[in-house]
């Protein structure tokens, strides 16, 4: 198990792409959260190996069809144990 925070910039905001990540993390049975926060979207993400790898990849690449990533940047942080359901935030 593996927890990472994921700062993702570009065009993410206004176009769905909490929405889309929200989506991902089901499919990839990754728990979290999602939040627009400034000129960036906030991703913390708590998974299995695979899966959590994949998510990443997902999000990084763009959630949503009409975002475009500019660039990100990931930190690993402790594994929250009582962690719930992905949630997107404000």
């Amino acid at each position: 198990m593996q927890r990472y925070l994921i700062r993702v910039y570009g065009r993410v905001q206004g176009v769905g792409f909490r929405y889309f990540t929200e989506r991902l993390a089901l499919k990839h049975h990754v728990t979290g959260t999602v939040q627009n926060v400034n000129d960036y979207v906030e991703v913390t993400a708590q998974g299995e190996g695979r899966d959590l790898e994949a998510f990443v990849q997902a999000v990084i690449k763009g959630a949503s069809p009409a975002s475009s990533v500019t660039h990100h940047h990931i930190e690993s942080l402790d594994v929250e144990p009582q962690l719930g359901k992905f949630k997107v935030l404000g």
